[in-house]
C-alpha cells in the first residue's frame, strides 16, 4: 500500500486512493485477504406525513390500494435494492446475500418507519445493502401515496447496528 493510500485509510477514506499523477482517486477497496464472517446490519427510514394523511391511507384511501398493498410493495422493493446495491453504489462490492428482512411500523400518527436488515457470509459488510433497501422502501412509499400530497417526507435514514468482521458489533445510541 502506498503511504499516501495508507494515510487516507487511516483518515477512514478507504475508498480514496492515489493515482499515477499523485492525485486522490476513487478505487475499491481489496477484500481479498479480509476474513469470511458471518455479517448483518440493520437500517432505518422515516416516512413523514402530513397531518391525516397516514390515517386516510391505514383506512384505504390511498391512490395505490390498502396499506397492505402498499407495504407489500414496498417490501419486495427494499429487497430488490438490497439485493442490488453492488450495482448502485460505485464501489461497493457485488454481494450474494442470504438474507433480506423489511419491517414497517406506524411510530407516530404521521410517521411511518422502515427497518430493513440485511446479512451475508462474507469478507465484507452489508450495511449499505441494508440502508439502500431501507431508502428505496421509504421511497416507494412516497411514490405511491404522493398522489395525496408531494408534502410527504423522507427522513432519517441511518444504521443502527451492524456486526461481523474485524470491528465486530456496532450499535447507534438511536437505535
Amino acid at each position: 500500500m502506498s503511504s499516501k493510500r495508507k494515510e487516507n485509510v487511516e483518515m477512514g477514506l478507504s475508498h480514496i486512493g492515489t493515482g499515477a499523477h499523485g492525485r486522490a482517486e476513487a478505487c475499491m477497496v481489496d477484500v481479498g485477504a479480509k476474513a469470511v464472517t458471518s455479517r448483518s446490519a440493520l437500517a432505518r427510514a422515516r416516512v413523514v406525513f402530513p397531518a391525516g394523511v397516514l390515517a386516510a391511507i391505514q383506512s384505504g384511501e390511498g391512490p395505490k390500494g390498502s396499506l397492505e398493498a402498499l407495504l407489500e410493495t414496498a417490501r419486495t422493493a427494499a429487497i430488490l435494492a438490497a439485493k442490488r446495491t453492488g450495482e448502485l453504489i460505485p464501489m461497493c462490492h457485488p454481494l450474494g446475500l442470504d438474507f433480506v428482512q423489511v419491517a414497517f411500523a406506524v411510530t407516530s400518527k404521521d410517521t411511518l418507519e422502515v427497518q430493513c436488515r440485511a446479512s451475508c457470509t462474507g469478507k465484507t459488510g452489508v450495511e449499505m445493502e441494508a440502508m439502500c433497501g431501507a431508502s428505496i422502501a421509504a421511497l416507494t412509499i412516497y411514490d405511491m401515496t404522493k398522489a395525496l400530497t408531494k408534502g410527504i417526507r423522507v427522513e432519517e435514514l441511518e444504521l443502527l447496528e451492524k456486526s461481523g468482521g474485524k470491528s465486530g458489533l456496532w450499535k447507534s445510541d438511536r437505535a
